[in-house]
């Protein structure tokens, strides 16, 4: 995937990206870090053809998005939103809905490799548990794990991944993040990043300010250069082990 001298504006004023150009190669993994509002979420529409760029190219493969039908588009890209979304079904049916034609067994079989099959059997109907709309009934982490099995199961080629923040207890999150790099293998990825210390082993990171790409590199290359991420990295730490010792 390539970013070629993007900019986009969505009131036609303000440019929340201004000449952005990156190029992403096949199964590599890209963390977009940077303050609130400073365009990690529009590469990710963009990407996704929510919007179309107000200037440049987005290529996959090449190909301008543009010349994509939408369809064959959606069925390449998979996002993980940190709000997940269940319907109202059984959890079967939940899971399916990444690739309608797969069978009960493929079903369950995905399950296993994102860690959420022992949970599920152990609900009072298993599969057949039926959740409301938004899966309610279930708990944050548990949701999270039901929708890693339904982005696997879709196989796709281009990952968007918004980091599940919330809180859930250390078990969920060690499988939820067991899950996730089950997902990640083998798949182009972006993860938005909110808590740093999660996207250090990144093949690059790309810190974003005001619409642009401000510092590129891996963990250790950004941290050398004591500019923006090491700020934000640094600040996170101290934050983190203030609360730490309030807990403890």
């Amino acid at each position: 995937m390539e970013f070629k001298n993007v900019s986009f504006s969505y009131d036609g004023k303000k440019k929340v990206l201004e000449k952005v150009s990156f190029k992403v190669y096949p199964g590599e993994r890209i963390a977009l870090v940077g303050h609130t509002g400073a365009g990690k979420t529009t590469i990710v529409n963009l990407i996704c053809r929510f919007y179309d760029p107000d200037e440049g190219e987005i290529l996959i493969d090449g190909v301008d998005i543009r010349k994509i039908k939408l369809e064959s588009l959606r069925r390449q890209v998979a996002v993980m939103f940190q709000d997940t979304f269940l319907f109202s079904g059984s959890i079967m049916e939940n899971i399916r809905y990444g690739r309608l034609s797969a069978s009960d067994e493929e079903v369950i079989n995905t399950a296993r490799e994102v860690y959420a099959h022992d949970f599920v059997v152990s609900l009072e109907k298993g599969y057949d548990t039926r959740v409301q709309e938004r899966g309610l009934r279930l708990s944050t982490g548990q949701r999270q794990l039901v929708s890693l099995a339904r982005t696997l199961i879709a196989n796709p080629k281009i990952l968007i991944l918004d980091e599940a923040t919330a809180s859930i207890d250390t078990h969920t999150e060690r499988l939820l993040q067991k899950g996730i790099e089950k997902l990640l293998q083998g798949r182009t990825s972006f993860i938005i990043a909110h808590r740093l210390s999660t996207i250090q082993n990144a093949d690059r990171i790309f810190v974003i300010e005001n619409g642009k790409i401000v510092e590129e590199g891996n963990h250790e290359e950004l941290m050398k250069k004591r500019g923006i991420y090491y700020n934000m990295f640094i600040s996170q730490f101290k934050l983190w082990s203030e609360e730490k010792e309030i807990v403890s």
